[in-house]
């Protein structure tokens, strides 16, 4: 008998193909388990998806196998999938874009495991809608990425920028701040970059702006690097190729006044705790709310 599933993803039947192949053998989790946990998470993930260019992160053979970033959509994709065609250096690409929860499931039986968006969407794809800090340890020292949270969210704070947290699933977390959509990316990343340097210059032993790993030393760093045309960020309640399945988990500020948050909190492994995190809606009123960084850059400004 061949080893296909059936799975009802809103109006579409998707077949998973090779249900029973174990894509974390640490913990024993299948294809037919990422599938179940991307249509129980479809109503929280597909608004985060929906109108960006996708990098698909696919696990082909399981974690510990060939790792393939893929971009260009193939032609084999179902017809009724969504796809942009965006320019690149030379040419274009056609992207995968996740509209619905059968386009969701779909790429799971692909065995994608983890979703990386563009910070813009398709139809204003210059203009970014989202601003992402990505707080990066040298180790496993969470303790010091939850420091660099609170100075960056007071940072944000007197600049009058609503800014909301996710746990990546690895080792840090995202600090995002919605865009109204008439900022260009570089723009957005000069001002990312010059947040990032007030904060280096007031905690120098801490923090760091510097993109060369070997000379951070024990300091965290402060990437500003996705905002650009074409980079991607990790999209929340994405799972990540690592033991026990992690993934990336929205958080309120208050939650990060818990001492035993770390980056890895929430995981496949307990797909129901997911849900109760997901329901608790910790980015409630942000997104919608995005905002010009003219005003922001006036005030920054004035800190100088």
């Amino acid at each position: 008998m061949r080893d296909i599933t059936s799975v009802r993803a809103g109006r579409r039947t998707v077949r998973i193909h090779r249900a029973e192949k174990v894509l974390f053998p640490d913990c024993g989790l299948t294809k037919a388990d990422v599938a179940d946990y991307y249509r129980q998470m479809a109503a929280f993930i597909v608004p985060q998806l929906r109108g960006r260019p996708l990098m698909l992160e696919r696990h082909p053979d399981g974690v510990g196998g060939p790792r393939l970033m893929q971009k260009d959509t193939p032609d084999h994709y179902p017809q009724w999938m969504r796809r942009v065609t965006v320019d690149k250096e030379g040419g274009t690409v056609t992207h995968t874009v996740c509209d619905d929860s059968a386009t969701l499931v779909f790429l799971a039986d692909q065995a994608c495991l983890t979703f990386h968006r563009w910070l813009s969407r398709a139809d204003r794809i210059r203009w970014p809608d989202r601003l992402v800090f990505d707080l990066d340890p040298p180790g496993e020292d969470f303790p010091a990425v939850r420091e660099a949270a609170w100075r960056l969210g007071e940072l944000l704070d007197q600049l009058g920028l609503p800014s909301a947290l996710m746990t990546t699933g690895s080792k840090g977390l995202h600090v995002v701040l919605p865009l109204n959509g008439h900022t260009s990316f570089g723009e957005a990343r000069d001002f990312a970059k010059e947040v990032a340097q007030i904060l280096a210059e007031r905690h120098p032993d801490e923090l760091t702006t510097d993109i060369r790993e070997k000379t951070r030393g024990d300091r965290l760093y402060l990437d500003v690097q996705r905002n650009a045309y074409a980079q991607t960020a990790v999209a929340p309640w994405s799972i990540r190729p690592a033991p026990g399945a992690p993934v990336a988990a929205p958080v309120s500020w208050e939650q990060l006044e818990n001492k035993e948050l770390t980056a890895r909190r929430w995981a496949v492994t307990d797909a129901e705790d997911v849900l109760v995190q997901a329901r608790t809606n910790p980015w409630s009123g942000l997104l919608g709310r995005g905002r010009a960084l003219g005003p922001a850059r006036r005030r920054l400004a004035a800190l100088r």
